[in-house]
């Protein structure tokens, strides 16, 4: 099954997605083109996949591991509802998850 995911841009675009439960949000952020670097491909070495999720939907995530908010400390503008996208795995439970990126998000792998 397909889980839809609705991400808001820093601009306050909307743009909604689809993934196959299972893989990582942050692929799903990247095929829909969300300015989300993850230069470590998903190792929490760095913060660059930061994504803030809508308060009524973070609490259905599982908890954040203590090496996830030790990485969420280094992120810009991070929020309380905070998460790493390369840390949440997409489930049926989260079909119609909403994300915002944050305004310091900033993907230079193009560059």
């Amino acid at each position: 099954m397909s889980v839809r995911v609705a991400f808001t841009t820093a601009k306050g675009e909307r743009v909604e997605a689809e993934g196959e439960a299972g893989i990582p949000l942050l692929e799903v952020a990247q095929a829909a083109g969300m300015p989300l670097e993850g230069t470590c491909e998903g190792q929490m070495a760095c913060s660059t996949c930061h994504v803030v999720i809508a308060r009524e939907w973070f609490g259905k995530l599982v908890e954040a591991s203590e090496e996830e908010e030790d990485m969420l400390d280094l992120a810009a503008g991070v929020q309380p509802t905070s998460r790493l996208s390369c840390q949440i795995l997409l489930s049926d439970d989260l079909d119609g998850l909403e994300v915002s990126i944050p305004a310091e998000s900033n993907d230079m792998s193009g560059f």
